[in-house]
């Protein structure tokens, strides 16, 4: 098991943004999206603050977010990077094996991935992690580059709303028919 600290938060901002926009859903009746906490063991708290400040993570978590948008099942990641590519071994292996029989089941799976520095995020279908993923495995190259990712999955920054990914879910529907 891994260890909590500070260094656990990398993403935060990103998940500020979908937090907020999944309300925004919720409230329209578009969506209901829940955020699955990452289960922790505390082993330090500060008597002060009551803050933990040393924990372990309890068990394996499988991915932030899951729920329905308009009956149909999606779960997703949340990431960010600073770089011009993304190093696979941010995204564990039972995350994938989840996504994986998530889409089995009929559901939907992808990451929301911002390049922090370009200031762009992007809806990565399953479909397209899980060929990254595949060829790091066999040998391959162990992260994927925004050159990679396939453009037309970007989400689209319109009437203030930063995270709206839905009408790249609907894109990625429309492409599995």
């Amino acid at each position: 098991m891994g260890t909590w600290n500070s260094r656990g938060l990398r993403g935060s901002g990103l998940e500020d943004l979908i937090n907020k926009k999944k309300k925004k859903y919720k409230e329209a009746g578009l969506a209901l999206i829940q955020k699955i906490p990452t289960p922790i063991k505390p082993v330090k708290i500060d008597k002060e603050t009551r803050h933990i400040t040393l924990a372990y993570f309890d068990q394996k978590s499988t991915v932030d977010y899951i729920g329905a948008v308009q009956g149909i099942p999606v779960c997703f990641d949340a990431k960010e990077t600073m770089a011009d590519n993304y190093p696979l071994q941010n995204i564990h292996p039972h995350q994938i094996e989840f996504m994986d029989d998530f889409e089995k089941q009929k559901g939907v799976a992808f990451i929301i991935l911002s390049f922090t520095k370009k200031d762009e995020t992007y809806y990565i279908p399953f479909r397209d992690v899980k060929i990254f993923w595949d060829r790091a495995r066999t040998g391959g190259k162990k992260s994927f580059s925004y050159d990679e990712i396939n453009k037309d999955y970007l989400i689209p920054r319109s009437g203030g709303v930063v995270i709206h990914y839905l009408e790249m879910l609907q894109k990625d529907l429309e492409e599995r028919e």
